[in-house]
């Protein structure tokens, strides 16, 4: 029996493919898998991940045809997984040696849905700790009391999906794949689906993830228009959370968030291409009125007078003309 699936996509990382294959060799088990996706790779990442298929312990290779994104390269992972736990890695990131096995223990010795973990970020030669934005470690609770408050950092805002390690349970009850699609933060819809209707999480101070920043082929580092796939992305945290039986509650929390992601983006639109900057005013523009009035004019209230100012501003420019994305 497989106890651990790895779920892994790769997309043009030739450069950090065998330092995370190396990392994963060091993580292997017996009863370890580990689902290497290529999703549609134009270098010569293929080919590295045929010979770790032949070489790594437990590897199974997965070719995508047409590339799908990082949503959908994890969902075929998902899809093939045979393990009684689930979790991810970016294949450009790394693990420390013997990790999985410490977080395959945490998670069984706490019995709960899934557990989120602190991590290493990388940034050139940098190196810093950043950890889950909750206070109790090592305690068995229900997500949804970690969704609040609305004017803080929450576990919800820690949203890295290879920080951390899921049940299958979760699998069957639909909550662990992500939007097939979703080109950037498809982790928002995700980790505010579990934590509104998983029952149960906790937090560990493990550290074994190195997540690597400032890679030049990421979706972070480029202005074009699969950016703009965070609107999709909090349109569905928005909305789901609208439905939810303490919208009253939680709305304020996902509108807040989703205000500040669109600041942000606005904050350093030089970097976006200029048509695709337009096209962020025009679609942020439309979001701000379509959002619930009095839930936004809390979350603006309830921000600092810059931002504030910027989304006001926006929310004040005129409706787009026809032929115009929305």
């Amino acid at each position: 029996m497989v106890k651990l699936s790895v779920i892994v996509p790769f997309y043009n990382v030739q450069q950090y493919a065998p330092d995370t294959l190396k990392s994963l060799r060091a993580n292997a088990r017996q009863d370890f898998e580990f689902i290497l996706v290529d999703d549609c790779s134009r270098d010569e990442t293929p080919d590295i991940l045929a010979r770790a298929e032949r070489e790594l312990p437990g590897a199974v290779y997965v070719r995508h045809e047409k590339n799908g994104g990082l949503a959908t390269a994890r969902n075929t992972g998902i899809d093939r997984a045979r393990g009684e736990y689930l979790t991810f890695l970016d294949g450009d990131d790394w693990l420390a040696p013997g990790y999985y096995e410490q977080l395959l223990s945490s998670i069984e010795d706490l019995g709960c849905d899934f557990v989120r973990t602190d991590h290493v970020q990388c940034t050139a030669r940098a190196r810093s700790v950043h950890r889950v934005p909750h206070g109790r470690r090592g305690v068995v609770l229900n997500p949804r009391d970690a969704i609040l408050p609305a004017d803080r950092s929450t576990s919800v805002d820690y949203a890295y999906a290879w920080a951390g390690i899921y049940h299958r349970r979760l699998v069957d009850r639909g909550l662990l794949h992500f939007t097939d699609g979703l080109r950037t933060a498809e982790d928002r819809p995700w980790i505010w689906k579990l934590h509104r209707e998983a029952e149960s999480f906790a937090t560990v101070g493990l550290l074994g993830v190195f997540y690597r920043r400032g890679v030049a082929s990421s979706l972070t580092q480029i202005g074009d228009v699969r950016q703009l796939d965070f609107i999709r992305a909090f349109d569905q945290v928005v909305g789901e959370t609208a439905q939810d039986r303490d919208a009253d509650k939680l709305l304020p929390k996902a509108v807040r968030t989703y205000c500040a992601i669109i600041s942000h983006h606005l904050g350093s639109i030089e970097r976006f291409e200029p048509a695709v900057a337009r096209k962020l005013k025009s679609m942020s523009a439309v979001t701000l009125r379509r959002m619930p009035q009095d839930v936004l004019d809390e979350a603006l209230d309830s921000m600092d007078v810059q931002r504030a100012t910027r989304l006001r501003r926006l929310r004040r420019r005129p409706a787009p003309t026809a032929g115009v994305a929305a």
